[in-house]
C-alpha cells in the first residue's frame, strides 16, 4: 500500500467504474522501480479489475527544450518500453510535436480512464501542469510523491541545512518502513488492453540520426556525455560503489579526484530512485533502524554507517530534500524576492561597488574570460552537460563578482544551468545557484565588496586547494562555440 500522505488528489471526482482503464501519466517518475506512483497505478487497476496503461510525456513548451535533454529522456524511454513489454500492462511513449499538443491527447486518454495516477514534483513546469490536467480531468486524479524518504506532505521550507537535518531525525523514522516496492508489476496479471486511443510512437526513430530534427525544439546544443535511463543510472550506481563510494567522505569535495557519484541526471529525470539508492548502500552495511542515533542536527554519525556512507547519505537526503521541500513550500523559489532578507539587504548594499570587470552574457555562454579555471568549468558545462558541484558553487560566485548587478547574475546563471546542465531546471540546481546569493548560507565576515556579507569563493584560493592542472588541462584549452 503506498502511504496515504504521499497521495495529493487533484480534483474530487470519483472514479468511473465503466472507464476502460487506469491512466498512469508519467511526467517525473520515469522509472519502473522504485516507483510509488507507478504501485499506486497497480494497486488502483487490480482493485477496479481494469488494464493499466503507462504514458510517459516528453513535451514542448519550456524556454530550455533542446536536443541535450529530450535526447536524454527518449533514451530513458526505451529502456521504459523494453521493459514494461514484458508485463502485462501497456505501455506508450508519447512525444509531443508540432502536430501533436497534449491538450488534445489528455482529453482522448482521460475521457476514457477510470482513474488517473501522475507524478507529484515540486519544481519547474510541472505544479502547473499537473494542476492544469487536474482540473480538466473528468475523474478522479491522484499525484503521486516519489520524490524523497521524507515525503513532501511531512516537510517544512527550512532556510539553513542543520534545521533541516534536525527536521529529518526528528520525523523520519516511521518512513524508512515504508519504501516503495522494487517491482511493483512483478507477479500481476492485468486485463490486457486493446484499442489505446494515442498513436504507437517509436523512441529509438527520435535517436536515430535527424530523427529530432523535426521537433521544434533547440538544436545546437548536442548530447553530454550521459547516456539516460534506468539501465544506465543502475551502471552508474553500480560504478560509484565499486570505485569512489569508499573515499567519498574524504575526497568528495576534490573535482580531480573525481569521488562524486554523478547521480544527479538520473535522479533529476527519475530515472532512479532515492530510495533504490538508500536501499542499495544501507543493504551493504547490513543496517537497521536501530543503528539511529539521537537527534543532534549532525551531519556525522547519525544514521550509524560507515563514514563514507554516512557523508553520501547527508548529500543524498538532507541536502537533496532540503532543495525539494522548499520548492514545494515556496513557489517563488527561483525567484530574487526568496532569498533570505539579511542576504538581499547585503547584495543591495553592495550592488553599486566597483566590478573589477564586467562580462556579457554572450562571453560567459562561451567561456571567455580573464579566469582559467572559470572558463574550464563553463566550457566542460557547455561540452558535457556536467559540473562538480564545488566548481557549480565557484562558477556562480564568479557570475555575482562579474555581473552589473546581483539580479542579473542570479537570472544569468538560471539560464546558462537550466540551458546547459543535464540536472538543470532541478530543486538541486536551484538550491544551488540560491546558495550561491545566501540561501540555506548565514553571513560571513569580513565584509567585502560586491559580497557585503555573502560567502566569499576565489579561483586562486581553489587552485591553492586542489591541484588543477589535470583539469585544466582537460577542458581549458579549446574555445567552444557560442550558444545563445
Amino acid at each position: 500500500m503506498v502511504p496515504p500522505e504521499r497521495c495529493r488528489a487533484l480534483n474530487a471526482h470519483p472514479e468511473a467504474k465503466d472507464g476502460r482503464f487506469v491512466l498512469y501519466w508519467m511526467v517525473a517518475h520515469r522509472r519502473p522501480f522504485h516507483n510509488f506512483a507507478l504501485q499506486q497505478a497497480v494497486a488502483r487497476a487490480v482493485t477496479l479489475g481494469k488494464p493499466l496503461l503507462i504514458v510517459e510525456w516528453l513535451g514542448l513548451g519550456h524556454p530550455w527544450a533542446g536536443d541535450r535533454f529530450h535526447r536524454f529522456m527518449l533514451e530513458g524511454m526505451v529502456d521504459n518500453n523494453t521493459h514494461f513489454a514484458g508485463t502485462t500492462a501497456t505501455y506508450r511513449p508519447w512525444i509531443e510535436t508540432a502536430a501533436t499538443r497534449r491538450s488534445e491527447a489528455l482529453d482522448r486518454l482521460f475521457a476514457q480512464a477510470a482513474a488517473i495516477v501522475t507524478d507529484d514534483w515540486p519544481c519547474f513546469i510541472h505544479p502547473g501542469l499537473i494542476a492544469d490536467a487536474g482540473a480538466r480531468a473528468p475523474v478522479a486524479m491522484t499525484a503521486v510523491d516519489s520524490n524523497g524518504l521524507l515525503p513532501l506532505a511531512a516537510g517544512e521550507a527550512k532556510e539553513r541545512a542543520v534545521d533541516f537535518r534536525r527536521l529529518l531525525q526528528k520525523t523520519l523514522r516511521p518512513h524508512l518502513d515504508r519504501f516503495p516496492l522494487a517491482d511493483p508489476l512483478a507477479g500481476v496479471r492485468l486485463p490486457l488492453l486493446t484499442d489505446v486511443p494515442i498513436p504507437v510512437q517509436d523512441p529509438a526513430a527520435f535517436l536515430a540520426p535527424g530523427g529530432l530534427a523535426a521537433l521544434p525544439i533547440d538544436h545546437r546544443i548536442g548530447a553530454g556525455v550521459d547516456r539516460g535511463g534506468w539501465k544506465a543510472a543502475a551502471a552508474c550506481l553500480a560504478d560509484f560503489r565499486r570505485h569512489r563510494l569508499a573515499r567519498y567522505h574524504e575526497d568528495r569535495s576534490d573535482f580531480e579526484a573525481e569521488a562524486a557519484s554523478g547521480l544527479a541526471p538520473w535522479l533529476h529525470y527519475g530515472h532512479i530512485s532515492v530510495h533504490e539508492i538508500t536501499a542499495t548502500l544501507l543493504k551493504a552495511e547490513d543496517w537497521s533502524p536501530a543503528r539511529l542515533g539521537p537527534v543532534t542536527a549532525s551531519k556525522e554519525g547519525w544514521w550509524g554507517v560507515s563514514a563514507p556512507v554516512e557523508a553520501f547519505l547527508d548529500e543524498l537526503i538532507t541536502w537533496r530534500e532540503l532543495g525539494h521541500h522548499f520548492c514545494r513550500q515556496r513557489p517563488g523559489y527561483d525567484q530574487w524576492e526568496t532569498l533570505p532578507a539579511w542576504a538581499r539587504q547585503t547584495l543591495e548594499d553592495h550592488a553599486g561597488d566597483p566590478r573589477p570587470r564586467l562580462y556579457t552574457r554572450e562571453q560567459l555562454d562561451a567561456g571567455d574570460t580573464h579566469d582559467p579555471l572559470w572558463n574550464a568549468a563553463q566550457r566542460q558545462l557547455v561540452t558535457e552537460g556536467r559540473m562538480h558541484n564545488y566548481l557549480r558553487m565557484l562558477w556562480g560566485k564568479k557570475v555575482l563578482e562579474w555581473s552589473p548587478h546581483p539580479r542579473d547574475a542570479f537570472a544569468t546563471l538560471i539560464d546558462l544551468n537550466n540551458r546547459y546542465a543535464q540536472d538543470g531546471c532541478d530543486p538541486n540546481s536551484y538550491s544551488g545557484i540560491a546558495w550561491c546569493f545566501g540561501r540555506f548560507d548565514r553571513p560571513w565576515g569580513p565584509i567585502r565588496d560586491i559580497f557585503g556579507t555573502i560567502r566569499y569563493m576565489s579561483s586562486d584560493n581553489t587552485a591553492r586547494k586542489f591541484k588543477v592542472g589535470g583539469y585544466l588541462a582537460r577542458y581549458g584549452a579549446t574555445r567552444q562555440t557560442t550558444f545563445i
